[in-house]
């Protein structure tokens, strides 16, 4: 947290960050939180701690070590040594989509523009270390827009239902949030519009939150207590209360330590997958207004916790393992947009290992951004000028 007496300091600070300098800090800080988390997904707090001697501190090798590649047959992905996971490569799929488009997106941009990306051209996988379609490193949840958008020609309006309800549209909806920077409800709701080709139920709701979530966080003097109350004010159903659940378990810890067992049974009751994350229950990913997924909820508490700070925000989301790649994806996302310093040290490395430039993608989008922002304010004053000739009031400026 803030230190006491810092508060004032940090707000001003704040207030000066620029908005090139959110973009890149939520992307890059995305990027390294899921290249920490990939090598620990899916264990628990307490095997993480048995596998490394203690908990993540850093960028740590695979959980199989050499024998990545056959451990896991269904996934022989290289998990670790600073490789990004199909969270960046979707987040980064994204923003090439948004400049292609230089405008806002919808469901059919998902259609016309980032299942072509995902099928026909080859790109550097660091997880399968070589040139590969990104298709065919997406798991089976993002196969499904190539199933449902291509293959079946189903409308991209609602491509998302049936599909299994987990985080993987909001995983990537970064670039959303960014777009809209500081329009935490039109980040939402554009967000909404381009997971619907993706998912269904609390798994689309996710990512209109969290997308509205990073818009909230590159706002001038941001905090993550304004985060939160911008996500609370749109969340709906199981996913507004999951947040709030575990907000409040979290405003009670400064260290992730302690907060590791609270925030897991403050989710728990919403989360559908169960105690044993590799053996999901009967119920696990089904549609519900009761539920939520696990991974925004955790991301925001882990930003209360860690008082904003980039580092321990994602440490405390590594260490809490489960889908801990997309829960500090998102938790570095909303910390770096925050303005909170994404560690030099930690973001070359993940640069060099994925062979990726974590900035150009920022410097795309803070150019589309802007493009987009002026596309905004045209529309804008010629509704005015229509509304005003129709005998609305005219606008004061």
């Amino acid at each position: 947290m803030t230190p006491k007496g810092e508060e004032g300091r940090a707000d001003s600070l704040s207030e000066r960050i620029s908005l090139n300098d959110r973009i890149t800090g939520a992307l890059v800080g995305a990027a390294v939180g899921d290249a920490l988390g990939g090598p620990v997904e899916g264990y628990s707090p307490d095997r993480i701690v048995e596998r490394h001697g203690g908990r993540v501190h850093g960028i740590v090798g695979p959980w199989d070590g050499a024998a990545w590649r056959t451990a896991r047959p269904i996934a022989p992905y290289h998990k670790g040594d600073g490789h990004v996971t199909d969270d960046t490569l979707l987040t980064h799929a994204l923003v090439r989509v948004y400049a292609r488009v230089r405008d806002h997106l919808d469901a059919y941009a998902v259609a016309d523009h980032l299942v072509p990306d995902l099928m026909t051209t080859p790109r550097w996988i660091p997880e399968l270390e070589s040139e590969a379609l990104p298709l065919h490193r997406i798991f089976l949840a993002e196969k499904w827009l190539v199933a449902r958008l291509h293959y079946g020609h189903v409308d991209p309006r609602e491509a998302g239902v049936g599909n299994i309800v987990n985080c993987g549209a909001a995983m990537y909806m970064a670039p959303v949030g960014l777009v809209n920077a500081a329009n935490p409800a039109g980040a939402y709701a554009e967000a909404l519009d381009v997971a619907g080709a993706h998912q269904s139920s609390y798994g689309r709701e996710a990512a209109g939150v969290f997308a509205a979530a990073v818009a909230a966080a590159c706002s001038p003097g941001a905090t993550p207590e304004s985060v939160v109350t911008a996500s609370l004010e749109l969340a709906k159903d199981g996913t507004r209360a999951a947040i709030e659940a575990v907000c409040e378990a979290a405003s009670g810890h400064r260290d992730f330590e302690s907060a590791l067992a609270p925030l897991r049974a403050a989710v728990a009751p919403y989360d559908t997958v169960g105690p044993d994350y590799r053996a999901p229950s009967l119920g696990a990913r089904r549609p519900s207004r009761l539920h939520s997924i696990e991974e925004l909820p955790v991301a925001l508490g882990m930003l209360l916790v860690a008082g904003g700070d980039y580092r321990q925000a994602v440490l405390g989301s590594v260490n809490y393992g489960r889908d801990c790649d997309s829960i500090a994806t998102m938790a570095g996302a909303l910390a770096g947009a925050l303005g909170s310093p994404v560690p030099e040290e930690w973001s070359k490395t993940v640069a060099e290992a994925s062979r990726l430039d974590l900035w150009e993608p920022a410097r795309t989008l803070g150019e589309v951004t802007a493009e987009i922002f002026q596309r905004d304010v045209h529309r804008r004053r010629t509704h005015e000028q229509l509304f005003t000739a129709l005998g609305g009031t005219a606008c004061s400026a």
